[in-house]
């Protein structure tokens, strides 16, 4: 994304901070623009394509979803789930960003709805225990929709089906094997117990948007084996990945030369003609990050104003 662009998205953003509709759409713009954009090992990013999937398909799909998201206050979740990959579809054959949309949505809705008697966390939270069995219907259509490569049969409340429980009930259902569902399923607490504040400390510590995406992804991969890995791959190649980003940290990561070497290698060592090592689920955990942070206006360099301040003070 050139600077000219990272500008103006800086300016619009920099209109309202209190999380008018068309803030959060731009948010949810640009969070997907700086995470595509920064080079995350086993992931698609500038001149880093995928046989099936190329940088360009990232960015339409990451200008698709600005209106649905947009108008996260006016649906329940499920039905923005379903509006964004719809909207998405137009612009890509692939699955680009499911995990993203099934994160952004109740983050998105719970910005759009909320007041200043309380936290994003606790109103996402609100947000979820609020969703009922048509969010799920809704959901359930957008996923086979987007149609995700490694996706299980499940015993009970397949996506093949009609769901007869909530969209946070049959999220818990998937929290053991999919880290998005464990997210529905305990209010988000790896976006906001650790990818916001390492986040947020990348920036602090003046890396660019870059280098602090990339430092943010290593450090919830490290701690959280990859579920897009395991569905694809199995267990074992998770963990292992998780470990070697353990070790890319160790390194020095972003911050030295060595951990630069050893992030090349590891970007190496992931790719293949099938994608095996594709830590997916990470990316899409990453960029939940980035709009929340967004969200508490923190493009500009300012801490993140969401994450412990009532919302809509300035």
């Amino acid at each position: 994304m050139s600077s000219a662009h990272r500008d103006l998205a800086s300016a619009l953003l920099a209109v309202d901070r209190r999380h008018r509709p068309v803030n959060v759409g731009l948010a949810a713009q640009l969070a997907c623009l700086l995470e595509v954009s920064a080079p995350k090992p086993g992931n698609v990013s500038p001149g880093r394509h995928f046989a099936d999937l190329r940088y360009e398909d990232f960015l339409a799909s990451a200008l698709a979803i600005g209106e649905p998201l947009a108008a996260a206050g006016e649906h329940g979740v499920g039905e923005t789930v379903r509006h964004a990959i719809e909207a998405t579809a137009q612009w890509s054959r692939s699955n680009t960003n499911l995990g993203i949309v099934l994160l952004f949505a109740p983050l998105a809705r719970a910005a759009s709805l909320a007041q200043a008697d309380g936290s994003l966390q606790e109103k996402v939270r609100d947000v979820l225990a609020a969703t009922t069995v048509d969010d799920a219907r809704q959901a359930y259509a957008a996923i086979r929709l987007a149609s995700p490569g490694g996706l299980d049969r499940a015993n009970a409340q397949d996506v093949s089906t009609e769901p007869t429980m909530t969209l946070v009930e049959v999220m818990r259902l998937a929290a053991h094997r999919d880290t998005v569902a464990s997210e529905y399923a305990t209010g988000f607490e790896v976006t906001f117990g650790m990818a916001v504040p390492a986040l947020e400390r990348a920036r602090r510590a003046e890396l660019s948007w870059d280098d602090a995406v990339v430092e943010t992804f290593l450090t919830i991969l490290a701690a959280v084996p990859d579920t897009h890995i395991g569905r694809r791959s199995g267990a074992a190649l998770a963990a292992d990945v998780s470990t070697r980003a353990g070790a890319v940290l160790a390194a020095g990561g972003v911050r030295s030369d060595a951990g630069r070497r050893a992030l090349d290698e590891f970007d190496r060592e992931l790719r293949d003609e099938r994608n095996s090592g594709n830590p997916g689920t990470t990316a899409d955990l990453t960029a939940a990050a980035l709009f929340v942070v967004l969200l508490g206006g923190g493009y500009e360099g300012q801490r993140s104003k969401v994450k412990g301040q009532k919302l809509g003070q300035s």
